[in-house]
């Protein structure tokens, strides 16, 4: 029988290392998303708040918010574009984009 202990600190290792686990705020400064965005007022571009409450009931936005965040866009929320973001992996930016969808 497995020791309980051992059980449970590999569920943490689990835990930590999971991509679920860096959906916050850390993962938004090492990608360097604060230098354009906060959490609650409009800097260069829009606050995470406005972009989760735009496009919160959006089913598609996850997907399409991720490809923005890699590829870069504009238009929608004013004159000045976002431009792309290729240190940022696929597999980042839509973690990144659940987690600005959650707030």
């Amino acid at each position: 029988m497995p020791d309980f202990r051992q059980c449970a600190t590999a569920f943490f290792v689990v835990l930590l290392t999971s991509s679920s686990a860096v959906a916050s705020p850390e993962l938004a400064r090492s990608k360097n998303c604060v230098a354009c965005h906060h959490l609650e007022r409009k800097m260069i571009g829009p606050a995470f708040k406005a972009v989760a409450e735009r496009y919160g009931k959006d089913e598609a936005a996850i997907k399409t918010l991720s490809e923005k965040v890699v590829k870069g866009g504009g238009g929608v929320w004013g004159q000045t574009p976002m431009p792309p973001q290729p240190a940022v992996s696929p597999e980042d930016a839509e973690i990144l984009v659940k987690w600005i969808l959650s707030q």
